[in-house]
C-alpha cells in the first residue's frame, strides 16, 4: 500500500530514525562509520523530497549520548571538569546529531541538483513533574559498572543504579510520557517555509514548567517514537515514518511460526497489544505511537528498516498501519 502519493499529492512527512539508523548494531560507532550510514539514509529521504514532500525528521540518541555521559564521567575523574546535567547531554546529543543529519540531507540533495534549506532544531519537551516514571526509573542510559564502580556512583551522585544480570550495573533514568513540544509552532513553521527540519532529537530536552511558566531541564529520557507521534499530529503530518531494526512487524517474533505483517489496521494493533504480542522493551512503544497518530488524524503509519524507507513509503516494503 503506497503511502507517498506521488508528486502530484505531496505530503507532510514525520521520518523518526532509530539510533540503527546511525550507528549499526555490530559497528563501533566511529564519526566515520556514523557519517556513512547517514549519508545513506539521508539520499532516500533527498529522493522524497525531490517528490515535493514536505519533510521532518527525527531520531534517537541511544549510543551517542550514552557515549556523551562516559565523557562527562572521564572528564571529571581526569581533569576536574564539572559534570554536566543529563538533560544537558540530551542537548549535546542533538546539536551533534543535528549537525551529521543536516550535513548528509544538505550533501545528498545536492547529489541530485536540489536547493532546499535544511534546519537542525534543539527541542525541549514537557514532561509532568508527578508522572509516575518519575518514582519508578527503567530507562537504561551509559556503560556498565562493575558492583563497586556502581555503589560509588551512586553514593556520589543520587544516582539509581540496577544490576543486568550477565553484564553489570547500569544506571537507570526515568522515562516520562511526553506532553507538549515546546518549539512545535517554530517547527511548523520552518517546514510551511519549505525548510527540511530535523527536530525532538533522543525524545527532545525533558523539561518541567513552574507556576510562572519558567522551564527547567531534568534528568529523563523520553522515548523518541512517542516524541515523534506527538510532533507528527501537532505540525498536521500526514505519514509517520517509524525506522528501526526489523523490515516489517512481525508477530510471534523469533518464534519457528514468526509471521511478517504487510499491512495492519489500528483495531489489529491494539488487538495484538492488549495480548502482549509487543513488549514494552521493544517493539511496544512503536505500535503505541502508531495508534496515537492514526487515532489523531494521521493517514499512516510505516515501519520499516533504514535500507527501505523508499519502498516502504511506495508499499513494497515495510508495514503500513491505516486507521480502520
Amino acid at each position: 500500500m503506497a503511502v507517498n502519493g506521488g508528486p502530484q499529492n505531496n505530503r507532510r512527512f514525520v521520518i523518526a530514525l532509530g539510533g540503527n539508523a546511525i550507528i549499526p548494531a555490530g559497528q563501533e560507532g566511529t564519526y566515520e562509520q556514523q557519517a556513512a550510514i547517514t549519508m545513506a539514509t539521508m539520499k532516500q529521504v533527498a529522493r522524497m523530497a525531490a517528490d515535493g514532500h514536505q519533510i521532518v525528521m527525527t531520531h534517537g540518541n541511544g549510543p551517542v549520548v550514552g557515549n556523551i555521559v562516559l565523557r562527562n564521567d572521564a572528564g571529571m575523574a581526569v581533569h576536574g571538569i564539572p559534570i554536566m546535567p543529563m538533560f544537558v547531554c540530551g542537548a549535546d546529543s542533538q546539536g551533534g546529531l543535528g549537525y551529521m543529519l543536516q550535513q548528509s540531507l544538505q550533501n545528498a540533495l545536492a547529489e541530485i541538483g536540489l536547493e532546499i534549506p535544511v534546519a537542525s532544531v534543539v527541542t525541549q519537551v514537557l514532561v509532568d513533574p508527578d508522572d509516575t516514571a518519575f518514582a519508578n526509573p527503567t530507562k537504561p542510559i551509559g556503560p556498565f559498572y562493575d558492583e563497586e564502580q556502581a555503589g560509588l556512583l551512586r553514593d556520589e551522585n543520587g544516582w539509581t543504579i540496577v544490576k543486568d544480570a550477565g553484564r553489570g550495573w547500569r544506571r537507570v533514568v526515568p522515562s516520562p510520557k511526553p506532553r507538549e513540544v515546546v518549539e512545535w509552532e517554530a517547527i511548523r513553521t520552518l517546514v510551511k517555509g519549505g525548510v527540511m527540519t530535523i527536530a525532538t532529537g533522543g525524545g527532545g530536552v525533558p523539561v518541567v514548567k513552574d507556576e510562572h511558566g519558567f522551564l527547567s531541564g531534568v534528568d529523563a529520557v523520553i522515548d523518541k517514537d512517542r516524541a515523534s507521534d506527538l510532533l507528527a499530529r501537532l505540525i498536521g503530518a500526514d505519514v509517520l515514518v517509524i525506522v528501526t531494526q526489523v523490515e516489517k512487524v512481525c508477530v510471534r517474533f523469533g518464534q519457528p511460526d514468526e509471521e511478517a505483517l504487510d499491512v495492519m489496521t489500528v483495531g489489529q494493533v491494539k488487538s495484538l497489544l492488549d495480548d502482549g504480542e509487543f513488549p514494552a522493551g521493544s517493539m511496544g512503544p512503536k505500535m503505541e505511537s502508531a495508534v496515537s497518530f492514526l487515532s489523531g488524524g494521521g493517514q499512516a503509519v510505516v515501519i520499516t528498516s533504514p535500507e527501505y524507507i523508499l519502498e516502504a513509503v511506495a508499499g513494497t516494503r515495510g508495514t503500513t498501519i491505516v486507521p480502520d
